[in-house]
């Protein structure tokens, strides 16, 4: 059976469609790269739920396995053991090619770098995955989206004709307009100047309060971690410790205890 008409893949479904249980689902995942003497586990055993509508920030000192835990939640790895799942899928029961729709079709990405293709404009940006997916954006939600992130006046610019700010904005509607189960974003202010980096901030709280996404964001920053629900803390591939409702103070003097 292709991947395309495998159960798992069918119980994709309409991306509004609410699921049972946690968006983000990883039980018991491990992940090591390596073998004999040269194996490194980058994860150790990581269970962990979350829900629909959540912000969670991921943080830890360096090798602490924050990008791993990323990309096994978001799909673009597959764990040693263990099992992940996203939107409801067990991605375990996807072969390569039913990961690549799930990542199309139920995963947003927002990076440091922004990746945006410079030869296009950004509504074009915007639509990319859709229009490599074969869909036709929805365009009242396209609109809503757009005005959002406040990009109505700026959609026939090229990315070089942009500031950074801008660009980013556009990769945030880019990972919105799918209608994703979950916005993966891996350090999304890392290269913007303070005040901007706070809008964008300001846009991923309001992608999770205004239109129900969940969010989940990789950040070594105390104060772009004090904007989500939940901050996850990661130490040598395992979770240490989860701090609800977050100021940056307090996720700053816990990261101090992480690094210690």
């Amino acid at each position: 059976m292709s991947a395309l008409a495998s159960p798992a893949l069918a119980d994709l479904g309409e991306k509004s469609v609410p699921h049972p249980g946690p968006t983000v689902s990883l039980v018991d995942v491990t992940k090591v790269y390596g073998s004999g003497d040269n194996a490194v586990s980058a994860l150790r055993g990581i269970s962990l739920e979350l829900t629909d509508g959540s912000f969670t920030a991921v943080m830890g000192p360096s090798g602490s396995g924050k990008s791993t835990f990323l990309h096994m939640a978001a799909g673009l790895d597959r764990p040693t053991s263990g099992s992940v799942s996203l939107g409801g899928v067990d991605l375990s029961k996807l072969d390569e090619d039913g990961l690549s729709r799930l990542r199309r079709e139920r995963v947003g990405f927002v990076f440091q770098s922004f990746n945006l293709v410079p030869s296009l404009s950004a509504a074009d940006n915007i639509t990319l995955p859709l229009r490599l997916d074969g869909r036709k954006a929805d365009r009242e939600w396209l609109d809503e989206v757009v005005d959002r992130v406040g990009l109505r006046e700026r959609l026939a610019h090229k990315p070089g004709e942009l500031s950074g700010g801008q660009q980013q904005r556009v990769a945030i509607a880019r990972a919105l307009v799918p209608r994703p189960a979950a916005v993966f974003a891996d350090e999304p202010t890392g290269a913007l100047d303070l005040r901007t980096g706070k809008d964008i901030l300001g846009l991923l709280r309001e992608a999770v309060d205004a239109l129900g996404q969940t969010v989940v964001m990789v950040t070594h920053d105390p104060v772009a971690a004090s904007h989500a629900d939940e901050v996850v803390f990661l130490a040598d591939g395992s979770v240490v410790e989860r701090l609800q409702s977050p100021s940056a103070d307090r996720v700053a003097e816990r990261m101090t205890h992480v690094e210690g």
